[in-house]
């Protein structure tokens, strides 16, 4: 294939999946919504947290879990320690006169600790949710309500990142909103791809058990035991759950972890990549479209040093301009008016990168890639 071959392919594919299918997927969206046939719709819950080290969260989780909007009487808690050695079961213990239940673990990974949460669980209705993050009143409440409409296996609430100070955190927030804005609309015309790991509830008799090496409980439980079998997994956007900005250097860690994920849940659903898949060309677009755009980028460069002239020189510029601004980002002040273009620029290639590096669940064990967020437990994931 020619050079000129090459760099148009690679740019109309990554034109499509960055800008061209969430236009698509816009006005899909209008022309085949599926509204989700709320009601009111209270039963009985169980909520787990599985925790490794969180002594610097769990008793401000706990207090949000008790201060929820939902009967305390429908509602059985569980706190799931794996393997915890900084006061987090003590903490926990202090709310024993609140029905707290812990499940006291040996270290074996997040997986392994929710399973066991789920074989004490006596709910109709499971609801996973990390410790870091604090709960709106209302979230279960509101998640529940979904529900009552019997073609939905899960619900999923939305992650609400609360305002940070610096260029990067603006950046990474926005990120995060643009995959937001694509899973409600997904949820929309009938399902997302997973659920957002800090909040989401699936029906009790659609639980699966989780591999122990698995990286993303939050697609493999709703994918697997949900969409798989016919029933919608939706997000509930009014269900909040609020966390702090994280550094641009945490998250890469998180979408190298989350990427990663990815690949292996391609290993352990290879029927997401065929026709068993009712939504095939939405997972294509945006799943496998997002893993494959850094070696479209790398493609775009090399073709471009064989493109003819006049085209080469200025390709070739602009690419060094973009490039260059992201190396140059670190040292920029914060007063420069190029911050505005460096910073997203730098957060750009940082997230391809860790779309590349990603690549590692093929060469080391899955449990190396958990790197812990803010000294507590497994970073939650916006896969």
């Amino acid at each position: 294939m020619s050079a000129i071959a090459v760099f148009t392919v690679s740019t109309v594919v990554i034109i499509y999946v960055m800008a061209g299918y969430p236009l698509l997927l816009a006005l899909r969206a209008r022309r085949q919504c599926r509204p989700v046939a709320k009601g009111d719709y209270e039963p009985q819950i169980s909520l787990l947290i599985a925790v490794h080290n969180g002594a610097e969260f769990v008793a401000a989780k706990l207090r949000s879990v008790l201060a929820l909007h939902y009967p305390r009487q429908k509602m059985e808690i569980l706190v799931a320690s794996d393997g915890s050695t900084d006061g987090t079961n003590e903490i926990v213990r202090g709310f024993s006169g609140d029905d707290v239940r812990l499940l006291t673990l040996p270290h074996s990974g997040k997986c392994a600790a929710l399973n066991a949460a789920i074989d004490q669980a006596r709910g109709e209705i499971i609801v996973f949710t990390d410790v870091r993050q604090r709960l709106d009143p209302d979230s279960v409440r509101l998640m529940m309500r979904c529900f009552a409409d019997p073609a939905v296996g899960v619900v999923s609430g939305d992650l609400r990142i609360e305002k940070g100070t610096s260029q990067e955190e603006a950046d990474i927030g926005l990120y995060r909103r643009m995959e937001s804005w694509i899973r409600d609309r997904l949820s929309w015309m009938d399902s997302m791809f997973g659920a957002t790991g800090s909040l989401y509830a699936i029906r009790r008799g659609l639980v699966v058990r989780l591999p122990e090496d698995l990286l993303l409980d939050d697609m493999y439980m709703p994918l697997e035991g949900a969409f798989r079998h016919g029933y919608r997994c939706v997000l509930e956007p009014a269900a909040l759950a609020y966390d702090i900005p994280t550094r641009r250097e945490a998250e890469f860690w998180r979408k190298m972890r989350t990427l990663a994920g990815n690949y292996q849940l391609w290993m352990k659903c290879p029927w997401l990549l065929g026709p068993s898949n009712r939504r095939l060309f939405d997972f294509l677009s945006h799943k496998a479209g997002r893993l494959v755009l850094p070696f479209l980028l790398v493609a775009v460069a090399c073709s471009s040093w064989f493109l003819p002239s006049p085209w080469r020189e200025p390709v070739l510029a602009a690419q060094a301009l973009f490039y260059g601004l992201a190396l140059a980002d670190p040292i920029l002040p914060r007063s420069s008016v190029l911050k505005g273009i460096s910073s997203p620029a730098r957060t750009f290639v940082v997230m391809m990168a860790a779309a590349v590096g990603g690549l590692a669940i093929f060469f080391v064990p899955a449990r190396r890639l958990w790197k812990v967020a803010g000294g507590s437990t497994e970073p939650e994931g916006l896969s």
